[in-house]
C-alpha cells in the first residue's frame, strides 16, 4: 500500500486538494496519519473520494453518502435501515427520470417548432415548456 501525500491523492482521485480537506471537515474522509513529518494517506482514501464523488454525480447529497459510508461501519445498522433508505433514494429518483423525461418532451416540440418555421417559434415562451409542453404537431 502506497503512502500519499494529499498533493498525490488529490491527482489520484481526480479533485483538488481543497475538496479533500473539506471531505475531512464533513468526516466524509479519515485525518491522515502523520509519519516522518508528512500527512499521508492511502489507496483506500482515494477509492473513497472517487466513491463520494459518483454518488453526488448520481444525486446523492454529501449528508447522504455519509450515510452510505457508515452502513459498513456502525454496528446497529440492520438490512431494514438500508431497504427504507434505498427505496427512498429509488423513489427520487423515479420522480427525477420523470420530469427529465417531460423536458426531453418538451424539448424536442421546440426544436420540431424551430425547424417547421421561424416565425411559429415565437408563439411559445420557452419558460413554459418544462411545465406545459408545447402544442406543435411534430
Amino acid at each position: 500500500m502506497e503512502k500519499l501525500t494529499i498533493g498525490k491523492l488529490a491527482e489520484m482521485a481526480g479533485v483538488g486538494v481543497e475538496t479533500i480537506r473539506f471531505y475531512q471537515r464533513k468526516e466524509l474522509l479519515r485525518e491522515p496519519k502523520i509519519t516522518t513529518g508528512f500527512r499521508t494517506y492511502t489507496d483506500e482514501d482515494a477509492q473513497r473520494i472517487v466513491f463520494i464523488k459518483k454518488a453526488q454525480d448520481l444525486g446523492f447529497t454529501l449528508s447522504e453518502v455519509k450515510e452510505l459510508l457508515e452502513l459498513n461501519t456502525k454496528p446497529r445498522i440492520t438490512c431494514g435501515t438500508v431497504k427504507t433508505k434505498t427505496t427512498e433514494k429509488i423513489r427520487e429518483i423515479e420522480i427525477k427520470i420523470a420530469d427529465l423525461q417531460r423536458m426531453k418532451a418538451s424539448l424536442e416540440k421546440l426544436a420540431c417548432a424551430c425547424d417547421a418555421s421561424q416565425d411559429s417559434i415565437k408563439q411559445y415562451k420557452v419558460q413554459e415548456c418544462f411545465d406545459y409542453g408545447l402544442n406543435c404537431k411534430c
